[in-house]
């Protein structure tokens, strides 16, 4: 195990772009997205000096309560080869104590029924929690909607569509939604719609300095702002993440106005066409609540993404070593507590409008 230096940094960029279990939250880019946390990357070699594993580190400094050491959907290695989760979990351990964090903790990009993967970390000496079902219970959506695209055409793909799905992209078109591929300057007009999308749905958005700091840090190689404007105004957009062999659906947002017209599939459907270009192996739509309920209010995200096709993934959940359990369970009920004196400040500010 050695910490990543300077001079290896394009190697590690390299083996993250080649490697089947590639995800942009694992890359040195995103480390520098995430500027309010510090950012360790633990590396693995082979008997040839090759990296064969790494892991990807954010600290953050929480007041009062000290620090958390957070991996998300790393480690990037072959996730059966015992002897390299080892060397990165003893790196991530020797990291929790140089930090003295109180709690570490990681969410995988491993699926729920992965046993082998389940034994080893749980003979490294962590805890497994996998029993969330919303989105506010980890950092990361625990469940997703995945597309394979791999060596798949166009006309495969959306001959695969639900009926709705097809028809609904159709009527946009027919409609005359045109989509544009958006600048940074777009980023003002994606963030005004998503703030009225978060207004609409009851959700807490990013200033616009973070998409801006996350366009400088991933575009153009990485980052596509995606646009839907109908007789020239900017009625939806989305952001999406192109790293190594997969892109994933990050951000997204719709006006109220015009959404009659479907764009939000148009929105979809071209940058799946894009990921067949490119020859991507996977296109993921990302979370969706774990309660496949109509009644619940996140169902008719869940009805959208799953009317593409995409596979319903469940992650294992939250693997974590609580460094100090009771700093950690003081932690827990303070952000409860903050998550509901938020949620009661924004129905205040509405009220008040």
């Amino acid at each position: 195990m050695e910490i990543l230096a300077d001079k290896d940094r394009q190697a590690y960029k390299e083996f993250l772009e080649k490697n089947d279990r590639c995800n942009f939250q694992q890359s040195i880019e995103w480390g520098k997205v995430k500027e309010s946390w510090k950012n360790e990357i633990i590396i693995s070699r082979n008997d040839n000096n090759e990296i064969i594993g790494g892991m990807s580190i954010l600290i953050r400094k929480i007041p009062v309560f000290g620090n958390i050491l957070y991996v998300s959907r790393g480690p990037i290695c072959d996730a059966h080869d015992e002897n390299v989760l080892k060397d990165l979990t003893d790196g991530l351990k020797e990291l929790g104590k140089k930090y003295k964090a109180f709690t570490i903790k990681w969410e995988p990009d491993i699926k729920s029924d992965d046993i082998k993967f389940r034994e080893i970390v749980t003979k490294l000496g962590f805890k497994i929690k996998d029993d969330a079902k919303d989105f506010s219970e980890g950092i990361q959506p625990r469940y997703v909607f995945r597309l394979d695209i791999k060596d798949k055409t166009e006309e495969e793909v959306f001959a695969a569509f639900h009926s709705k799905t097809r028809y609904n992209v159709r009527l946009a078109t027919k409609k005359g939604v045109e989509i544009r591929e958006g600048t940074r300057e777009d980023l003002k007009d994606f963030h005004k719609i998503m703030e009225i999308t978060g207004k609409r749905d009851a959700f807490m958005i990013r200033p616009l300095a973070y998409f801006e700091k996350m366009y400088d840090e991933l575009a153009p190689e990485h980052l596509k702002l995606m646009m839907a404007y109908y007789e020239g105004k900017p009625i939806s957009g989305i952001i999406d993440i192109i790293y190594g062999n997969k892109i994933w659906y990050l951000y997204g947002a719709s006006s109220n106005e015009h959404r009659n017209l479907m764009p939000n599939y148009l929105l979809q459907w071209e940058m799946i066409k894009y990921s067949i270009e490119k020859k991507k192996h996977m296109y993921d739509f990302r979370g969706v609540v774990g309660v496949v309920d109509e009644s619940h209010p996140q169902y008719g995200l869940y009805r959208f993404k799953k009317g593409f096709n995409a596979e319903f993934t469940e992650f294992l959940g939250e693997v974590y070593i609580n460094r100090k359990p009771i700093v950690y369970k003081m932690y827990k009920i303070s952000e409860k507590l903050y998550k509901k004196l938020a949620g009661l400040k924004n129905k205040l500010r509405e009220r008040g409008k």
